[in-house]
């Protein structure tokens, strides 16, 4: 294995002069797709806290829990959709798109289930089940289309497009709340819609192969850096830097306490109308769509590694804003410092692991990385709900700043100084 900060191996093939600048067509193609299911998933999640919390009167420690438990059920289903992805070579779209179908689906479980309890949680289960299954598959997709050198670049372009469609998801709701005075069911049902246009779109414009973005420059270069590596997807965890980045990550994701404990107290600190609070989540939305791509491209021309800790080191100050006075200016500052979170750390994680694995087992190596955070994150936010329900909001978000800030020291310690390329 190679270690260097330039992202080229030696015995690498040369490059088309401007191979590497463009962004491949399988990375587009699967930024329209998660534009269009975010959409559909983010409607949901703008006014689920609000319809669980304030419409079924779930208690915080509740909440808290059923958020990190259906994260954290993800777990064996991401590890079965990268295997399943890696074997045979060409499933990479197939597995993820049966994700996205179940993701979509479950729309109409939330639908369907009223107010019961035992319907919400499964149609809960069947959304994270569904995103569990197809996002290794599809970054691994990502991964592999695009040049090492390049990863951090890709993967912001993709997050952008992701990110667009989280910035309209909470105005489709908004909208669609307005229009039908506050009918949940309604955005249900818009929300299935949005969601099964998205798995018609990955079906008709992403590519299926044996290797995505095969034929294409990126992809024999890829596949010559596989042969001269010779690693199989059996010792991915077998490689010190890729267990590294798995354990960093890990303890920074049991450090975070989830979006939605962040929106519900913003919303206290503020006094928002239920009506408007599913537009919290567009100030973070907005900064990440453009923030994405910079903070990719600084991530590969830099290395990953301090990018990634600096988007923790800002969750930290968003923590450390939400223990001052409650005002606009403060709520303002914490959007944008998760939306810097988000940028520096989402796809960059990604870019920091891929080059690490082999080709025929990206996708599983990626859907460990992605197992360990989900785990992680069960704790941290079952975690919270229990300290803001026993303890009260302060205190719970002075233990979680203090938890994230330990965190952020070991993985500084952790993580290699210099990345795989």
């Amino acid at each position: 294995m190679y270690l260097a900060t330039t992202g080229r191996r030696p015995d690498a093939p040369p490059r088309p002069a401007g191979q590497g600048r463009r962004v491949p067509g399988t990375v587009i193609a699967l930024g329209a797709v998660s534009l269009v299911t975010d959409v559909s998933s983010e409607m949901v999640t703008a006014v689920l806290p609000l319809y669980l919390v304030l419409g079924l009167g779930l208690s915080p420690l509740q909440f808290g829990f059923l958020d990190g438990l259906f994260n954290g059920a993800t777990a064996v289903v991401r590890l079965l959709g990268g295997r399943l992805a890696d074997r045979g070579g060409g499933r990479h779209r197939t597995v993820a798109g049966a994700g996205y179908l179940l993701s979509a689906l479950s729309r109409l479980g939330l639908l369907l289930a009223g107010g019961a309890a035992g319907g919400i949680a499964a149609a809960l289960a069947a959304d994270r089940l569904g995103k569990g299954v197809r996002t290794a598959p599809r970054d691994a997709m990502i991964s592999l289309s695009a040049p090492p050198e390049a990863l951090g670049r890709a993967f912001g372009v993709h997050r952008a497009m992701d990110t667009t469609g989280a910035l309209l998801g909470p105005l489709v709701a908004f909208a669609v709340l307005w229009a039908t005075t506050d009918a949940y069911d309604a955005v249900f049902v818009v929300s299935f819609a949005i969601g099964l246009f998205g798995v018609l779109v990955l079906v008709l414009f992403v590519p299926a192969g044996a290797v995505p973005g095969a034929g294409t420059a990126g992809a024999a270069v890829a596949a010559a850096e596989s042969t001269s590596t010779g690693r199989r997807r059996s010792r991915a965890l077998g490689d010190p830097v890729f267990r590294r980045v798995v354990t960093a990550a890990a303890l920074l994701g049991a450090a975070t306490i989830g979006d939605s404990f962040l929106y519900l107290l913003l919303q206290r600190g503020l006094d928002l109308p239920p009506l408007l609070f599913p537009l919290l989540p567009l100030g973070a939305a907005a900064g990440y769509l453009l923030l994405a791509v910079p903070a990719g491209r600084v991530a590969d021309r830099t290395g990953r590694r301090i990018p990634f800790l600096c988007g923790h080191a800002a969750l930290l100050a968003a923590y450390l804003t939400l223990m001052a006075p409650p005002g606009w200016p403060a709520a303002v500052l914490v959007l944008v410092l998760l939306a810097v979170f988000y940028a520096a750390t989402d796809g960059v994680l990604m870019a920091l692991a891929g080059p690490v694995l082999p080709l025929d087992g990206r996708a599983s190596g990626l859907a460990v990385l992605q197992t360990g955070q989900a785990l992680a994150r069960l704790v941290g936010a079952a975690g919270f709900g229990a300290a803001w329900t026993w303890w009260g909001p302060r205190p719970a978000l002075a233990v979680a700043a203090l938890g994230l800030a330990a965190a952020l020291v070991a993985a500084w310690r952790i993580l290699p100084e210099r990345e795989a390329s």
